[in-house]
Order: structure tokens, then sequence, then C-alpha cells
């Protein structure tokens, strides 16, 4: 899953500084269901509050699930969408993604949600090839 990338952005990289507002449009345009997914979260996260928001329903098809992959295994547009949204992100299996405020009265819940323990227990035989 790459990116759709314009001319304009790619003379911007070549050149060296990249707007990152223009990148993180890049991503919004170019993995619309991370986005909507992530977007959705973060809304969620504002309007219920609490500890984290968090995703538990598979992508609809291998390209809405390759989207997420993206979107979370790149260390750059994952950075960008956690400055951008201004929370952290967490991913487990191939859909359960989840934002974090950055307070840091959250650090422990996220530990947990992203320990080794939480990642054993979220597995299930419908997940092992996704």
């Amino acid at each position: 899953m790459s990116l759709d990338v314009s001319p304009a952005l790619l003379e911007q990289a070549e050149r060296g500084e990249v707007d990152e507002a223009e990148f993180v449009d890049c991503v919004r345009t170019s993995l619309p269901y991370a986005w909507e997914m992530i977007s959705s979260l973060v809304a969620q996260l504002k309007v219920d509050g609490g500890n984290f928001a968090d995703n538990q329903t598979p992508p609809p098809d291998e390209q809405a699930r390759g989207q997420l992959l993206r979107a979370l295994a790149s260390d750059a547009i994952r950075g960008a969408l956690q400055r951008h949204f201004g929370v952290r992100l967490a991913f487990q299996n191939c859909h359960r993604v989840a934002v974090f405020p950055l307070d840091a009265s959250v650090d422990e819940t996220l530990a947990r949600f992203t320990s080794v323990r939480s990642q054993l227990l979220n597995q299930s035989p419908e997940f092992r090839d996704c």
C-alpha cells in the first residue's frame, strides 16, 4: 500500500524539507480507511473522555486492512498522525487501533494495552492470517 504522492510533494522531498501538513493531507487522501478510523477514534475519545478509545471491528476488506497496516507500521506516517491529532496511537493485530491522550495520567493504561500480555490475550483464531 503506497501513498499517492503528488509531484509537488515529491519535489519538496527531493529539495529537503517537507511541509508536514501537506504530508498529512497526502496520508489522508491515500489511506482514507485508516484516516477515517483514526479520526473517528479521536472524536470518540473527545466526546466520551476516558483513558482511550479503540476499534475492535475488523476492516471490511484486505485493502482497508492494508491501509491500517501501512499507516501504523510506518514510523513517519504514525508520527505525523500522532502530532496532527494530538494523541498517541497503539495497534494490536490487524485491526485493533487505539488512541490515547497525551496526558501522562494514562501512561499505565497505554503500557497495559501495548504489553505482551495484552497482545496475547487479544489473539483469536479468526485473526491468524490477518
